[in-house]
């Protein structure tokens, strides 16, 4: 009886990019809360997620939005997390620092995604996206265009500003009011986390989405003109108030290792040397260990 309680107190190994991690016996059973941008929902909850359990036997429970709510629920104590993921820097910085609750200390920008213009393929203006230039398109009377809250996520935000540059450079300058109306226009901006599911099932035409919703969930897509192009930056960070600080190391530990970011490859995600922000010394050793192998 005693060997087999002390056995149950042994902390299992696990390897991740031949770093040797120890996850505690009394955290085997704690849940990994990740705070995600809602662009990652495929890929967190069907590909990193999974892998992260079946690599570690920690629980991964994901919460899915645009990156300003996020970061505006955990400023406002409204919700809780381990580990935060966005969309852009940026969100970070609303954050930072003691007037701001000193929620992030450092953050690691890990990956990319551009910004595109995805359409139905069942929509009746599916072969003029095939023939015609998207900003054309989206000026076509009745098509119903999605996209998310500039307040709210930064892949609103970069839309409103492509088409502001699109309007410039294709020298229309009602380009905006056009596609797009008011910046909340109510009868385009959507959560985030629905945008897609709206598309899939015929309630739009088309859609301003980031490379690795195109890519992953297979919906044609147009991307703009090099001098209009807008994309993703996501970055990392475990919280300060972390309830499971352990469980948060190891499921960074694994997104940023080998098997992490080839799984980010096959979602469609430009994978990128990792680059820290902040306070370095707040980074746990195995995150920096992890990083350190990737570069």
């Amino acid at each position: 009886m005693i060997r087999k309680l002390l056995a149950s107190l042994v902390a299992p190994v696990v390897v991740v990019s031949g770093i040797v991690t120890t996850v505690p016996a009394f955290a085997q059973d704690n849940t990994v809360n990740v705070l995600y941008a809602g662009s990652l929902v495929n890929l967190m909850e069907r590909g990193i997620g999974p892998a992260f359990e079946k690599a570690t036997g920690q629980h991964f429970r994901g919460y899915a939005a645009g990156s300003n709510k996020i970061a505006n629920e955990i400023k406002g104590k409204l919700r809780r997390g381990d580990v935060f993921i966005s969309a852009s820097p940026k969100v970070n910085d609303g954050l930072t620092g003691a007037a701001n609750g000193d929620h992030v200390t450092w953050y690691v920008n890990f990956a990319e995604s551009p910004l595109m213009i995805g359409y139905n393929p069942q929509s009746r203006f599916a072969p003029q996206f095939r023939s015609k230039r998207w900003d054309q398109v989206l000026q076509q009377p009745g098509i119903r265009i999605g996209r998310t809250d500039p307040k709210l996520d930064p892949k609103g935000a970069f839309t409103v500003e492509m088409v502001t540059r699109a309007a410039a450079l294709y020298h229309q300058p009602d380009l905006v009011e056009k596609t797009l109306g008011a910046a909340e226009n109510p009868e385009q901006v959507l959560p985030e986390e629905t945008l897609v599911g709206r598309l899939q099932s015929g309630q739009l035409d088309a859609g301003f989405f980031y490379s690795t919703e195109t890519s992953d969930l297979k919906i044609p897509a147009i991307r703009p003109a090099p001098e209009l192009q807008a994309k993703a930056s996501y970055t990392l960070t475990i919280l300060s108030d972390a309830p499971n600080r352990e469980g948060a190391s190891s499921f960074v530990d694994f997104l940023l290792s080998t098997q992490g970011r080839a799984l980010l490859k096959q979602h469609g995600v430009d994978v990128i040397k990792p680059t820290v922000s902040g306070n370095v010394q707040a980074m746990p050793p195995s995150v920096q260990a992890v990083i350190d192998a990737a570069q």
